[in-house]
């Protein structure tokens, strides 16, 4: 093991807070943010903060936060989920085209991206950011999920007009994106961020505001209203644990289909055969799981944060035009078993609108096969912390397997 690399704050108001952030900024709205996590009563330990941390709804992104006996729905977030998605295939570099510019555009044919425009009204054949008519793949793949799905119907009627089935197999907005990597030997990788979709937005949101009229029904003060909790042994409790397990398999069966289509669609493109499970991994970074650490069993919620266990394999992706890297755990107990999800954000999507121009966007997505326009200057590089930064400061929880550099980028 290396030296550790986190500071220690908070040492005298909640428990302590470990940050692996040396040398990556953090902003002062953040700590305050963890600070008021470090208060709650049922916090195991410490909270643990990675280098990709920044401010978030509630619960800070980039955090780790253990529990004993209770669980922060609004830690978990509206994304149940998501998370990423990696996969080596037998293709090398010079066995794809010059122009990839077919390549980008069979991808975006394959898999719905962008916003949905239905807002409850009947899906056309092919809605831009959900599907109409869902294909024989997307159908299967629903059917392992639709028992589950109709139980938490009858448990919790707000969810019965979500757009489930139609929003799988599909990558949304924002961040989450698809591309297609070379590694250091130039072998090809296809990469995915995405989760739950609309459906696990709903079953957040719901939670969430069930759990802030339990605190005011209960009388209950918080630092901060969005940190409202369930208590284990309640009925909310429960059910929402019930609720995002289920968002989670769907967020992880999303990603399967998506990449199970990229895979299909490139090939579409290219004249010879290729192996696609050479090496793959599937992993959430905004999700709750029953752990085991320091004598207690506890529910940890990792927002923004991937599980990096001895020898697990992990993904954290860089922005548009930067490095990515396929990582392996090192175990280290202190952060929980856990490393950063990506770069973290160092502008609001506001800002960076106004801050970067569209020429240094051309200048920072030069050789990449990406969109070029002024809609995606709020996930310019300009935007996100230095990856090289974050990966040097939390080298006493991860190393690096393979480093990955874009060559096609599909953003919703």
């Amino acid at each position: 093991m290396t030296e550790t690399t986190y500071e220690v704050m908070n040492e005298h108001n909640g428990v302590p807070i470990k940050s692996w952030t040396q040398g990556v900024p953090f902003e002062d709205a953040a700590r305050q943010q963890l600070r008021n996590i470090a208060q709650l009563p049922f916090i195991h330990r410490w909270v643990a903060v990675m280098p990709d941390v920044h401010l978030g709804k509630g619960a800070t992104i980039g955090s780790v936060v253990p529990t004993v006996g209770a669980v922060i729905p609004a830690a978990v977030g509206v994304d149940i989920g998501c998370g990423m998605m990696a996969v080596k295939t037998s293709l090398t570099a010079d066995q794809l085209p010059d122009n990839l510019a077919a390549i980008r555009s069979a991808i975006e044919t394959a898999v719905p991206h962008g916003r949905s425009s239905s807002r409850g009204r009947r899906l056309p054949k092919r809605d831009k950011g959900a599907w109409g008519e869902m294909p024989e793949d997307v159908t299967m793949a629903w059917q392992r999920l639709q028992t589950g799905f109709e139980y938490l119907c009858e448990q919790h009627k707000v969810l019965k007009n979500t757009n489930n089935a139609k929003h799988l197999g599909t990558l949304g907005t924002g961040n989450h994106f698809i591309e297609v990597c070379l590694d250091e030997k130039d072998q090809v990788w296809f990469m995915l961020h995405s989760g739950s979709r609309g459906v696990g937005n709903r079953i957040g949101t719901y939670f969430i505001e069930l759990a802030k009229k339990d605190m005011s029904r209960w009388m209950i003060n918080l630092p901060d209203k969005d940190l409202a909790y369930l208590p284990e042994g309640t009925e909310h409790f429960d059910q929402y644990v019930e609720a995002v397990e289920w968002a989670q398999s769907f967020a992880r069966i999303n990603r399967e289909v998506m990449m199970a289509r990229v895979i299909s669609a490139v090939q579409s493109q290219l004249s010879i055969v290729f192996d696609s499970h050479v090496e793959a991994v599937n992993c959430h970074h905004n999700y709750v799981s029953r752990e085991h650490h320091y004598g207690k069993n506890v529910l940890v919620t990792r927002k923004g944060a991937v599980r990096a266990r001895k020898d697990e394999l992990g993904i954290i992706p860089g922005s548009m035009g930067a490095r990515s890297f396929i990582v392996r755990g090192l175990g280290n107990e202190e952060s929980f078993h856990s490393c950063s999800h990506g770069a973290g954000r160092v502008m609001s999507r506001t800002k960076a609108k106004k801050m970067v121009s569209l020429d240094q966007h051309l200048m920072a997505t030069q050789g990449v096969e990406c969109r070029k326009d002024a809609g995606v200057i709020d996930e310019t590089p300009a935007a996100y912390k230095s990856i090289d930064k974050v990966m040097e400061a939390q080298k006493d929880l991860v190393e690096v397997v393979h480093t990955l550099r874009q060559l096609v980028c599909v953003k919703g």
